[in-house]
């Protein structure tokens, strides 16, 4: 099975590309890992907050399959430590047929239609996180989960 992380908008804070490259490297050890990042146009940047996640979810829900399992990761969704989390995608593992994509939303969150072909949606804190930096949080974390799936010391 696949993994991808799905994201908006190019990465404009040049030091967190190290960082990106270094868990991606390592998440590569464990499963076939691919980043997606997905452009907006900049003439349709300065529409309303409505619009632009229209626009999103277009270009999001253009490019998956029926059988990928989209998990938004979303400051609404539920809350898991870095175990129940390994717990979580090992249950994906288990019952995924296609990719398993999470997808970092844009600067205004998800498109309602986006929300409804999401199998779940998961919140890493009740604070608010730069999108860009979420990137690399986000990977740290899917490497801790392999290692714990792993039974590797990564995770003490």
């Amino acid at each position: 099975m696949k993994v991808e992380l799905w994201c908006l908008g190019k990465n404009t804070i040049k030091y967190l590309d190290k960082g990106i490259e270094d868990y991606t490297k390592r998440i590569k050890h464990y499963v076939p890992f691919e980043m997606q990042v997905f452009h907006i146009p900049s003439a349709r940047k300065n529409e309303a907050p409505e619009n632009i996640k229209q626009i999103e979810a277009e270009i999001v829900l253009k490019k998956l399959s029926s059988t990928d399992t989209l998990i938004l990761l979303d400051e609404g969704g539920t809350h898991y430590s870095s175990k129940k989390m390994a717990l979580e995608i090992q249950k994906y593992f288990n019952h995924t047929q296609g990719k398993l994509i999470f997808h970092i939303g844009g600067a205004f969150g998800f498109h309602e239609t986006v929300y409804q072909r999401a199998k779940a949606q998961i919140s890493f804190s009740k604070m608010t996180f730069n999108h860009l930096l979420f990137r690399l949080i986000f990977l740290e974390q899917f490497y801790r989960s392999m290692t714990i799936l792993k039974g590797e010391p990564y995770h003490h």
